[in-house]
């Protein structure tokens, strides 16, 4: 009897002692908590011309109001605030990828050029995507804004880390940067070769241009940066409700936004193509297929550039 005592409190005083064990040992992460790290995203991007992919010494028919057909020397753009957005309709910021080349902040480059061909005063790298990551979940839509915030829109770019280094994507501390440029050759308006200073900060002088920055910014003089916004920002809001990253891409066809414009002239007087300058002939058509407002007209609508394959 006396045996018998002393084994079951022998085997009481284990079970407490493992029970206690159990109590202070670390929980093991269940899928619950797995499920709340950042998950990997990337965004696609796809340069078009009137449908056909962009590439450098390729010429593409049909472009504009005179059906022209136009070979491009170079097509880049900077996005910035790239969200996704859940299913309650909350856009929740993309963390980027600080990867040293393309993407800074919140703000990335998309290159199309090669550096080749007519090309030739781009660079080698070519860069098609936005990566990040963002809290586990589900989203179903995508905004992003198309160009760079003032913040980081007039700094001196010859200091600036990557991508915000390119002088030929800068146009001056008081204008800031190009947030697109795009430029081409046309049946009626041959290219000639990128010059320093030609143009609006080094666009090519002649054929057709369409470069997108904000303009009439309030500066002393245009090595000195404007202290608040400028009168023009000049920036796309892009949005689309339904967008899956993991299957759909984002379409860049500038074809679209020139399809009202007549590439094969260019109004006296004025900066090749629409360089976002007032007063220029050229740009109603541009800006209006870009969703922004021009010469003291509204936007004719939604921006035309972007859309989702």
């Amino acid at each position: 009897m006396t045996r018998f005592t002393r084994s079951a409190a022998a085997v009481s005083a284990s079970a407490v002692a493992l029970l206690m064990a159990a109590c202070t040992t670390a929980p093991t992460p269940t899928a619950a908590s797995s499920a709340a790290a950042p998950q990997a995203v990337t965004v696609r991007f796809a340069a078009q011309i009137n449908g056909q992919p962009f590439a450098c010494g390729q010429s593409y028919a049909n472009v504009g109001t005179t059906r022209s057909t136009v070979t491009p020397s170079d097509y880049r753009f900077y996005v910035s605030d790239v969200s996704l957005v859940d299913e309650a309709g909350r856009a929740v910021p993309v963390m980027l990828a600080q990867d040293g080349v393309w993407q800074l902040d919140n703000i990335a480059l998309l290159d199309f050029e090669n550096g080749s061909g007519p090309c030739r005063n781009g660079t080698t790298g070519i860069n098609t995507e936005v990566r990040g990551t963002i809290p586990a979940g589900r989203y179903v839509g995508l905004r992003f804004t198309l160009g760079v915030p003032f913040a980081r829109n007039h700094g001196d770019p010859t200091v600036a880390p990557s991508p915000l280094n390119l002088t030929a994507m800068f146009w001056n501390w008081q204008g800031g940067y190009k947030f697109v440029k795009f430029d081409t050759a046309s049946s009626g308006l041959q290219a000639a070769p990128a010059t320093a200073g030609a143009g609006h900060g080094g666009a090519a002088a002649s054929g057709f241009s369409v470069h997108l920055g904000s303009t009439m910014c309030a500066a002393a003089s245009r090595t000195e940066a404007p202290k608040a916004e400028c009168a023009n920002p000049n920036r796309v809001a892009v949005a689309f409700d339904r967008f899956d990253a993991a299957k759909q891409t984002v379409v860049a066809d500038i074809g679209a936004v020139l399809a009202a414009a007549n590439v094969d002239v260019n109004a006296p007087n004025t900066s090749p193509g629409c360089m976002s300058f007032p007063g220029d002939a050229d740009c109603p058509p541009v800006m209006g297929a870009l969703g922004l407002a021009y010469g003291g007209a509204a936007a004719p609508g939604p921006q035309r550039l972007f859309s989702i394959r």
